[in-house]
C-alpha cells in the first residue's frame, strides 16, 4: 500500500489521477517510527513486569503474614498440649462429676462417629450409596453386606424417626425464639422511629447550682461492692466520689468482702484519703462472705442509717459513672411514685482488646440497645443488671430486700418487685463505662454463672408468679418469654440442634435438617443481633460460630440450675484487668494534684508502670488451658464434616467444618488474652 502522499485518486468515471505530494517537515520517517513504537513497547512491557511484581511481592507478604500467623497459632497449640493444663486442673464454677459425665458422654459421641465414618466410607469404596436398598445389600455376599445392611435397617425403622423427630421439636423452638428476636427488633425500630424515650416529668430535672438547691436533691446512698478486686478500686472509687451531687446529700458505702489482706488495706487507704477530702464515704469489711454479693448488700443495708436515704445506687467494681450521673437518673422518680428502678446501659473501655471483647461488644449492644430498651418501655418491666441502677429503698423493702437464694441476685429482686407492681425505666442514653472478661477462662465462668442462676430463680419463684395479683399478660411474659424462652429454650436448642442433631444426621442421612435452618435463617438472626454496633459487622461469621461454641457452657449452666447441682450455687468473681483510656488516667492525675495535701503529685507515668505492674502479678497466677468438651465437640463436628462429603452436601460440610475450626479455636483457648 503506497503512502497516504503519493496514492491514487480515482474519481466517478473510473479515471484515476494520481496526486504527487510531497513529505512535510514534521513526518516521521517510517523507519524511525518503527523503531519508536519498539521502543514504547518495550518500555510498557516494563512498567507491567514491573506491576507485576509489585503485586507478587504484595502477595508474598500477604502469604508471609498468614504462614506466620499459621505457625504462631500452631506454636501457641503445641504449647498447650505440652503444658497439659485443663479445664479440670482449676474450678470453673462446675460440678466437677457432672463435668466428668458430660465430657464422658461427648467423648463416646466422638468415638461412635469415627466409628461411623469408617463403615460409611468402607461401604462407599464398596459402591455402596445412599440410594442403595436392603434388598439389594442382602443380595451381596460376605459378612461385611450383611452387616451394613442391617445397620441401614436398623437407621431406616428405628434411628431416624426419633432423630428427626427431635430434630424438627428443636426446629419449631428454633422458630419461637427467631420470632421473638424479630419482634424485639421491631419494637426498636418502631422506638427510634417514633423517638420515644423516658423523659422527666415536669420539676424533675436537677438544677444545675448545686450548693444553691442542696435541698432540691434527694438524699442518695451509693454502694460500691468489691471483692479481691486490687485493678480497679481506685477508679471505681474516684469517678463515684467525683459525682456531681451535694456531699452532704450522699453517701458512698465501700463494702468489701476482700480475703486477701494487703488489698483490703489498699481498699481502705483509698477510701481514708476521700474521706480527707470532705467526702461522706465509709469503708465495711466483711469477715465471713456469707451470701456472697447479695449477702454483702444486705449486710449494708441493714445499717441504722439507711433509713435516712431515698435511693440507693449500685457500683460494681469495675465501673465508672459520669459525674451527672445522679442528675440524669434520679430526676426520673420524681412525680412517679410507682417506679421502682431506672437502670441505664453499658459502654466498654476494652471493647476491641481483643477478638472476645468484640463478640462480647455485639451480644451487650443488642441486650441493652433492643431487649432492655423494647421491655423498659413497652412492658415497664426487665431483669436488673446488678449495677449502675437506681434503686427507690421503699421498692427494695417492699420486695423482701436481698436475698441470697440465688446467684443473680438482681434478677431475684427485680422479679420481685416486679411482682409487687413497681415499674422500671431504662434509660438508653445514658452510659456508665466498665470493663469486659478479656480471657476466656474469665468470660466463660461468668457466663455459666448468668445461666445458671435464672435456673434456680425460676424453681423458686414460678409458684409466687402464678399466686401473684399482677394481670395474665404479664404472667405469661415472666413464664414463658423471660424464663422459658430466653433463658432455658435458647441454650438448650442451641447446643441440641447445632453441635448434636445436625453432625448426627450426616450419619444418619434418612433424618435432615434442611438449608434454611441451618444457613440463612442463622444469618438472618445474626445480621440483626450485629445492627446496634454497625461497626462491629466485619464479626458477624465469627459472632454466629462463638456463639454456637459458648451453647455448650450455656447448656452445662442451664441444667445445674435447673436440677440444683453443687456448681449452681457457687459465686466465682470475674476477674478484672484494670484497663483504662488514657483519658481517664490524665483525669486521676488532674484530680489527685489537686486534692493531694501532703507528697508529690502523682504523674502519668507512675500510674501507668503501677497499671502495668499488676497485670504482671495478675499473668503470673493465669495459664490459657485446654478446654475438653470444646475439644471433643470440635473433633465430633470435624468428623461430621467429612462423612458430609459422601452424601454432598455443600451448606452443610461447610457449616460443620466452620462450626469444629470454632471449637478447636476455642477449645486450645486461643480466643482472648494469651498468657506467655
Amino acid at each position: 500500500m503506497a503512502p497516504w502522499w503519493g496514492r491514487e485518486a480515482r474519481g466517478g468515471g473510473g479515471t484515476s489521477v494520481v496526486v504527487k505530494m510531497e513529505s512535510p517537515d514534521w513526518a516521521v520517517p517510517e523507519s524511525e517510527a518503527s523503531a519508536g513504537g519498539k521502543a514504547g513497547r518495550g518500555k510498557n512491557a516494563r512498567q507491567i513486569t514491573w506491576v507485576l511484581l509489585l503485586k507478587a511481592h504484595r502477595a508474598a507478604g500477604k502469604l508471609t503474614g498468614a504462614a506466620s500467623a499459621a505457625l504462631s497459632v500452631a506454636a501457641a497449640a503445641r504449647r498447650r498440649v505440652a503444658t497439659g493444663r485443663t479445664d479440670s486442673d482449676a474450678p470453673l464454677g462446675e460440678s466437677p462429676v457432672l463435668r466428668t459425665r458430660f465430657y464422658g458422654c461427648l467423648r463416646a459421641f466422638v468415638v461412635l462417629s469415627m466409628l461411623l465414618l469408617a463403615i460409611d466410607v468402607a461401604a462407599h469404596l464398596q459402591g455402596w450409596h445412599l440410594a442403595v436398598d436392603v434388598p439389594d445389600l442382602l443380595a451381596v455376599e460376605g459378612l461385611f453386606a450383611a452387616a451394613y445392611a442391617s445397620w441401614v435397617r436398623v437407621r431406616l425403622e428405628y434411628l431416624a424417626p426419633a432423630l428427626q423427630f427431635l430434630a424438627n421439636a428443636c426446629v419449631v423452638l428454633f422458630l419461637f425464639q427467631s420470632a421473638d428476636r424479630l419482634i424485639l427488633c421491631l419494637g426498636c425500630l418502631w422506638i427510634k422511629l417514633k423517638g420515644i424515650k423516658p423523659v422527666p416529668k415536669a420539676g424533675g430535672k436537677a438544677s444545675d447550682d448545686v450548693e444553691a438547691a442542696a435541698e432540691e436533691f434527694p438524699m442518695v446512698l451509693v454502694q460500691i461492692p468489691m471483692c479481691n478486686e486490687k485493678e480497679v478500686y481506685q477508679q471505681s472509687i474516684g469517678a463515684v466520689c467525683s459525682l456531681d451531687w451535694p456531699r452532704s446529700n450522699f453517701l458512698v458505702q465501700v463494702l468489701d468482702d476482700s480475703d486477701d489482706a494487703a488489698t483490703s488495706a489498699l481498699i481502705k487507704e483509698e477510701v481514708e484519703k476521700w474521706q480527707r477530702e470532705g467526702v461522706c464515704i465509709l469503708y465495711r469489711h466483711r469477715v465471713i462472705r456469707d451470701g456472697y454479693k447479695a449477702g454483702n448488700l444486705k449486710s449494708a443495708m441493714n445499717c441504722s442509717y439507711v433509713k435516712d436515704y431515698e435511693f440507693v445506687v449500685i457500683f460494681d467494681a469495675d465501673f465508672q459513672p459520669q459525674p451527672d450521673f445522679l442528675k440524669r437518673t434520679v430526676p426520673h422518680f420524681k412525680g412517679n411514685e410507682d417506679v421502682g428502678l431506672v437502670q441505664v446501659r453499658w459502654s466498654f473501655v476494652n471493647k476491641d482488646e481483643n477478638l472476645l471483647t468484640r463478640l462480647q461488644n455485639i451480644n451487650l449492644c443488642f441486650h441493652f440497645e433492643v431487649e432492655q430498651q423494647v421491655n423498659g418501655i413497652f412492658l415497664n418491666f426487665f431483669g436488673f443488671n446488678g449495677t449502675a441502677g437506681v434503686w427507690r429503698i421503699k421498692a427494695l423493702e417492699d420486695s423482701g430486700g436481698w436475698m441470697e437464694r440465688t446467684t443473680v441476685e438482681d434478677m431475684d429482686i427485680a422479679v420481685r418487685a416486679h411482682l409487687k407492681g413497681w415499674k422500671f425505666l431504662f434509660l438508653n442514653d445514658v452510659e456508665c463505662q466498665c470493663e469486659l472478661p478479656e480471657s476466656y477462662e474469665a468470660y466463660r465462668k461468668q457466663q455459666h454463672r448468668w445461666h445458671s442462676g435464672p435456673m434456680q430463680l425460676f424453681r423458686l419463684c414460678f409458684v409466687d408468679i402464678i399466686k401473684s395479683k399482677i394481670g395474665f399478660w404479664k404472667k405469661f411474659n415472666l413464664i414463658f418469654l423471660f424464663f422459658l424462652l430466653r433463658k432455658l429454650i435458647l441454650p438448650f436448642y442451641s447446643f441440641t440442634l447445632f453441635c448434636i442433631i445436625l453432625p448426627m444426621t450426616m450419619f444418619i442421612p434418612e433424618a435432615e435438617l434442611p438449608a434454611w435452618v441451618v444457613c440463612y435463617i442463622p444469618a438472618t438472626m445474626s445480621l440483626l443481633n450485629i445492627l446496634p454496633a454497625p461497626k462491629s459487622f466485619p464479626f458477624i461469621v465469627p459472632y454466629l460460630l462463638f456463639e454456637n461454641t459458648m451453647s455448650v457452657t450455656k447448656f452445662n449452666a442451664m441444667i445445674s440450675g435447673l436440677f440444683q447441682l453443687g456448681s449452681a450455687y457457687e459465686w466465682v468473681v470475674t476477674k478484672k484487668s484494670g484497663r483504662s483510656s488514657e483519658g481517664d488516667l490524665v483525669a486521676l492525675v488532674e484530680k489527685q494534684s489537686k486534692q493531694q495535701r501532703v507528697g508529690s503529685a502523682p504523674n502519668l507515668d507512675s500510674l501507668a508502670r503501677e497499671e502495668s505492674h499488676l497485670k504482671k502479678d495478675s499473668k503470673k497466677k493465669r495459664h490459657n488451658r485446654i478446654y475438653r468438651k470444646e475439644l471433643a465437640l470440635s473433633f465430633l463436628l470435624l468428623t461430621a464434616a467429612a462423612r458430609s462429603l459422601l452424601s454432598v452436601q455443600g451448606i452443610h460440610f461447610y457449616f460443620l467444618l466452620f462450626q469444629g475450626v470454632s471449637f478447636l479455636v476455642v477449645g486450645l483457648d486461643l480466643i482472648g488474652e494469651q498468657v506467655e
